[in-house]
């Protein structure tokens, strides 16, 4: 992991382990947004980050429910490409994604949210301003 956040010039983030449990594990808004446009060449990442819920079944013929924690893969009016939220109590609640906002490919970077449902509130408030700011200015 630490050799791929290099090849992606993630110059300052550094993995201790491959869970993202660890608080040792660091990056920044401006590597996250590398890893995402590098993620999202992917079709699987695409594809697995952004279903809403997924049932498997187990051994013993039972079935599990999964859930996307990013209800706003759920939502009509986003039109997200690649999703990933995170939480430890040192970092916080995050959220990365890639979404399509007034025919524009943006990638939205969340960090340390500070209540459970502010990094939606605060991605509907992002997508919201760049829709009016967007839609005054021309494309290229």
């Amino acid at each position: 992991m630490n050799r791929k956040a290099v090849e992606l010039g993630m110059w300052n983030t550094r993995f201790v382990d491959s869970t993202g449990l660890s608080s040792e594990n660091v990056s920044t808004a401006e590597d996250l947004v590398k890893m995402v446009k590098a993620a999202y060449h992917y079709p699987l990442i695409r594809e697995f980050t952004t279903t809403p819920a997924h049932e498997v079944a187990t051994a013993n013929g039972r079935s599990m429910q999964f859930n996307n924690s990013n209800r706003l893969v759920k939502n009509p009016t986003w039109e997200i490409g690649l999703s990933k939220t995170g939480y430890i109590s040192e970092a916080g609640r995050c959220l990365v994604m890639q979404a399509r906002i007034a025919a524009r490919s943006v990638v939205i970077v969340l960090l340390d949210s500070w209540g459970k449902y502010t990094r939606i509130g605060d991605a509907n408030r992002i997508k919201k301003w760049l829709e009016s700011t967007l839609a005054r200015k021309p494309l290229g």
